[in-house]
């Protein structure tokens, strides 16, 4: 009984690597909690936000204003946590490793289930996330640190300004990827044919140029840089959790970065709304 508890477990482990559907069981019944990078490759991965119904038509026009960081894949019914268009029976008050709560800007807690959190005036917004793009980038034979190491990428608060929408407005996140200057540009030539994942890069080298410090990440992982890479910078869905800092809404539920919802769509695919 225990060798076959074993097996079965292993098996399950693999299947949550593989397949979305069974990543995103897992992740509901508690058995994966950590981040979703390389979990189901090929498949898009998405940012999380929601919020109450009064605010939800400013934050739709700031993604619109804002497709770089901000591309929508699925926006929901007002109450409605099911995104059959997204998914098998994808429940986002469990379907994520991690949750953020925020009240009035400020981050309260981290949880792993928002069930007893739900309320009917919440919707639901779900952003590309560059985690959906990186199977094209290993697939051309280009290694990723982060990945090798089991990791989340680091992320950074720019001084690149959004464009407005209501109370929503502050800087743009970005990730980080280093690269050899020959495969920044066979990535930045990949990456731009994924634009509801953020698509090319918006800035590579120089970091100061965007307000960023390499060795002082604001979410994700630190990544060194080798002799002889560059830093690679694509706009972030995790920009959101830096504009609510601004807009304060009484209540804003997102994903902790990296801990992503794991959609049934293949990346590459064309606009979910």
């Amino acid at each position: 009984m225990i060798a076959d508890s074993k097996t079965s477990i292993s098996m399950r482990q693999q299947a949550m690597l593989n397949s979305p559907y069974d990543g995103r069981i897992a992740v509901r019944r508690g058995e994966w909690t950590g981040v979703t990078t390389n979990m189901a490759p090929g498949y898009v991965q998405g940012n999380l936000a929601i919020l109450p119904r009064e605010y939800a038509y400013d934050f739709l026009l700031f993604c619109y204003r804002n497709p770089k960081p901000c591309p929508l894949i699925a926006v929901s019914d007002v109450g409605n946590p099911k995104l059959e268009n997204l998914g098998k029976d994808i429940d986002i008050r469990t379907d994520l490793p991690c949750y953020r709560v925020y009240r009035d800007g400020v981050l309260e807690e981290e949880v792993t289930d928002i069930t007893h959190l739900w309320r009917d005036d919440f919707v639901t917004f779900v952003i590309g996330c560059s985690l959906s793009f990186e199977k094209a980038i290993l697939d051309s034979g280009i290694r990723m640190r982060h990945i090798e190491r089991g990791t989340d990428c680091p992320m950074y608060v720019t001084n690149l300004s959004t464009n407005p929408a209501g109370p929503f407005r502050g800087e743009m996140v970005v990730s980080m990827r280093p690269f050899s200057p020959q495969d920044a540009v066979r990535v930045t030539q990949i990456t731009s044919r994924f634009p509801t994942v953020h698509g090319a890069p918006v800035h590579i080298g120089y970091p100061e140029m965007i307000g960023v410090r390499i060795e002082e990440q604001d979410f994700g992982v630190a990544a060194d840089i080798q002799q002889g890479e560059v830093p690679v910078f694509w706009a972030c869905g995790v920009t959101p959790q830096n504009v609510i800092r601004y807009a304060k809404p009484s209540i804003c539920i997102t994903h902790k970065p990296g801990h992503m919802l794991v959609t049934d769509q293949l990346s590459g695919s064309q606009s979910m709304l």
